[in-house]
């Protein structure tokens, strides 16, 4: 790889070996490629202080670093301008503290969601949170890309849940914020800096969350509606009404289909009322139990990679028009699925196989966004796609700012160079 010469390879080799066990650091292969870009090295460490310590010796050797948990957003952002190292955190996946008192949650970045949730729910309780691929996603990996589905309604994005947070930094220095308990306002807010930064800050080692119960009961209704416009006044109606919905999101597409479903948890007696006033709401709508259409999200990845995937964000008064949109500059050919959250998110699947056109779409759906400060992110589309179309959209006023933040966190740019916006 251009900028790796095999003298440096050599020497970060045995620079590392005198730092992990033996089978922990191996040649990177395909398999280990982040968009299409395969590392030099790979390195296992097996806790926070030899984390730290092959970061240390990372900076110092003037290494480009990619981090890695589960793996199942490699693709998300821009391609890296290369990798000399690759740092996996698949080992660091213990529970080091639950307070089912405080309702609070101590873990290591590399435990996987499903493993985090398991222990959790012996206790009755749970991580708000319902990210992709939980069964693989690392708790790092939710963090650096900012990934939560329909939970948010209730309880809001990654962000919201994390009381501290610890950090290990470019040359190796390992940075803490915040504690264990929910009303703790210690230190500089990491977390907020830390989510959906894609891993260009430092590499997550620990993290701690406040939790919440699992409900008694859980109810899934799901509305069809003959327009999406009566479809977004319905959800805007439930917002509006004293629903405390735990899931709120329209489904359409290429099909003509259009659903609402509507999730409400609780006890027995709060669930009953609570779909008694969604049904009421709904009028001459009547609904069906469904309980599988909260996995509509992650379905959109099913199927051929030639697909283009956006997360857009838009008010939530905007989901039918953003919705008309999209079908308006699509071919009447092309196949097409949205998945629309109540609190503006979305995520928009394109299988058309012009990347003229999917190029096209995406920059009118940006510039039809931009008005009211929304935005469409690119996270898979064939490199065609990419050539013509920028992933992450135009940063505006906010790139300089963002910079100035890398600068002082990554003065030398080593940890994952040119995977965010603008380049960062």
């Amino acid at each position: 790889m251009p900028g790796f010469a095999k003298a440096k390879s050599e020497q970060a080799l045995d620079a590392l070996r005198a730092i992990v066990a033996e089978g922990e650091l191996r040649k990177g292969v395909a398999e280990d490629a982040v968009c299409e870009v395969v590392p030099e090295l790979f390195v296992t460490p097996a806790n926070e202080v030899e984390l730290a310590k092959v970061l240390e010796c990372a900076g110092r050797m003037e290494l480009q670093v990619a981090p890695r948990g589960g793996g199942t957003k490699l693709d998300w952002g821009t391609a890296p301008q290369s990798i000399d190292l690759m740092i996996s955190t698949a080992r660091l996946t213990r529970i080091l503290e639950h307070a089912p008192g405080d309702m609070t949650v101590t873990l290591e970045a590399g435990a996987t969601i499903a493993q985090l949730q398991s222990a959790l729910a012996q206790h009755g309780q749970r991580l708000a949170l319902d990210p992709l691929w939980p069964e693989r996603a690392t708790v790092g990996g939710v963090i650096a890309t900012n990934d939560s589905g329909a939970l948010r309604v209730r309880y809001g994005g990654v962000r919201d849940l994390i009381i501290g947070i610890t950090v290990v930094l470019g040359d190796g220095t390992i940075a803490k914020s915040g504690g264990k308990v929910v009303k703790n306002v210690a230190g500089y807010d990491l977390p907020k800096l830390m989510t959906g930064a894609l891993g260009t800050l430092g590499v997550i080692s620990k993290t701690v969350f406040r939790l919440h119960p699992l409900p008694v009961e859980s109810r899934t209704l799901s509305f069809p509606f003959h327009s999406r416009e009566a479809a977004n006044d319905f959800m805007l109606a439930i917002t509006d009404s004293i629903v405390i919905a735990t899931g709120l999101q329209m489904r359409t597409g290429a099909d003509g289909r259009i659903a609402v479903d509507v999730r409400v948890d609780g006890i027995a007696a709060g669930v009953a009322a609570q779909t008694d006033t969604v049904c009421n709401l709904a009028g001459k709508v009547k609904p069906a139990e469904n309980g599988n259409v909260w996995q509509a999200r992650e379905e959109l990845w099913n199927g051929s990679d030639g697909a283009t995937i956006c997360k857009l964000s838009m008010l939530p008064a905007q989901l039918s028009t953003t919705a008309e949109f999209v079908r308006e500059g699509l071919s009447e050919n092309a196949s097409w699925n949205l998945v629309m959250n109540s609190t503006g998110l979305a995520w928009l699947r394109m299988d058309a196989t012009d990347c003229g056109q999917i190029a096209d779409v995406v920059s009118s759906i940006r510039n039809f966004l931009a008005s009211t400060g929304g935005t469409a992110v690119l996270l898979r589309a064939p490199e065609a796609v990419r050539q013509k179309v920028d992933v992450w959209g135009e940063a505006a006023n906010s790139l300089a700012v963002m910079k100035r933040i890398k600068e002082q966190f990554d003065p030398h740019a080593n940890l994952n160079r040119g995977r965010f916006v603008g380049g960062i």
